[in-house]
């Protein structure tokens, strides 16, 4: 394991444990939520809101950061902990998602991926290699794979050949990983993590978890391709599927799932760190996570609701402000609303993870989780 980096469970419960990830940034309490900063920040939020919120660990892409500013400039500026003013670990994804997301743009081959520039249609080549180094420069402390993602619903030789190139992948990733020394620049001690893939078929997730474990001493595990078109339940099936194949003493982050009831139910099935957009883009656009369901606060039933978003939450927008008046800012386009909201959704969930921390320690885990997502799934619309 890279030095600097451990895992530890404090309590577990069935396959959900209560841990600690240490990391040059310091430590993780697991299981957790990490708020997305793709271009370095976490949209709408200063890192301050993010400490007050609870936020422990933050990611950045290196897709979008490799087109803007460029890694040459943040590995100038002091790596991106200095870069964007955060004193905590950073994970930073690949680009992997973000580069097959593009479709039309964008050709496969085993050398790597060719693809247009969303900014300016400029061509660019991510290989693994080559993203590796970018990851490098950026200087996070948690650095991913270069990986193939497909679509969840992807059939079988289709999902074996991105899962076999990932693995391919994988080694040239490692091989470039151990080659390259930053510390002597100064730059944050990095581990980097491989990606599971198998899409929605057990044989390949079994296989490549197995196949992954035994190809190093890895820090931590990622499990890739969900929350991508799939079924819940298919998704839910695929992460027992690999709690059962992969080392209980690493760390395991599920890429790319953010909403509350799939944090408890990955929680459930071993996950310790999660990630997703969902609760910035959400809050951008007028709506709220709550204990009994999402909240529209553009719905005019609220325009004289006094209740704060969730009279359980917390965070300084529900201590502060009405319903009423987060609806006033987001009618009357008010850039205070994406903002609160954000803040809002963001502590919801960081603040749901602290609550199953406890509940698993406390051995009431099974219970407090079932009593959760049967509140919260009572409620199968937005309420008002």
């Amino acid at each position: 394991m890279t030095a600097g980096f451990s895992f530890r469970a404090r309590a577990e419960q069935g396959a959900a444990r209560a841990g600690a990830f240490t990391t040059p940034h310091g430590i993780v309490d697991t299981p957790a939520f990490m708020a997305v900063g793709t271009q370095a920040t976490v949209k709408t939020l200063d890192p301050r809101d993010l400490v007050e919120a609870g936020a422990q660990m933050i990611l950045a892409n290196a897709y979008h950061l490799h087109l803007r500013p460029g890694e040459q400039v943040v590995r100038e500026m002091g790596g991106l902990h200095a870069f964007m003013g955060w004193s905590g670990p950073i994970l930073t994804d690949s680009g992997g998602f973000q580069v097959f997301s593009l479709e039309t743009l964008r050709r496969v081959e085993e050398e790597g991926v060719e693809f247009q520039s969303h900014i300016d249609g400029s061509k660019r080549r991510f290989t693994p290699e080559g993203v590796i180094a970018i990851e490098r420069a950026l200087g996070a402390d948690v650095i991913m794979q270069f990986d193939h993602v497909i679509p969840g619903q992807a059939e079988h030789d289709l999902a074996l050949d991105a899962s076999e190139r990932s693995l391919r992948w994988l080694e040239r990733c490692r091989t470039t990983f151990a080659d390259t020394a930053f510390a002597r620049d100064g730059l944050t001690p990095q581990t980097l993590f491989p990606i599971v893939q198998g899409g929605i078929h057990a044989d390949l997730r079994r296989d490549a978890a197995r196949r992954i474990a035994a190809m190093d001493d890895w820090a931590g595990i990622a499990i890739g391709g969900l929350s991508v078109g799939e079924s819940k339940p298919d998704m839910y099936a695929m992460l027992e599927v690999v709690d059962a194949a992969l080392p209980r003493d690493r760390v395991r982050y599920l890429m790319g799932v953010g909403f509350p009831e799939d944090l408890i139910e990955g929680a459930r099935r071993g996950v310790d760190l999660f990630d997703c957009v969902a609760p910035t883009r959400m809050g951008r656009n007028g709506t709220a996570f709550t204990r009994d369901g999402r909240v529209n606060v553009r719905n005019a039933s609220l325009r004289a609701d006094a209740r704060p978003l969730d009279e359980g939450c917390d965070c300084s927008t529900c201590a502060r402000f009405t319903r009423a008046y987060l609806r006033h800012l987001f009618t009357a386009d008010e850039m205070l609303g994406p903002r609160l909201l954000s803040l809002h959704n963001v502590h919801f969930l960081v603040s749901l993870m602290r609550d199953a921390r406890a509940a698993i320690a406390a051995g009431s885990f099974d219970g407090w989780s079932r009593e959760w997502l049967a509140r919260h799934h009572s409620r199968p619309e937005p309420v008002p």
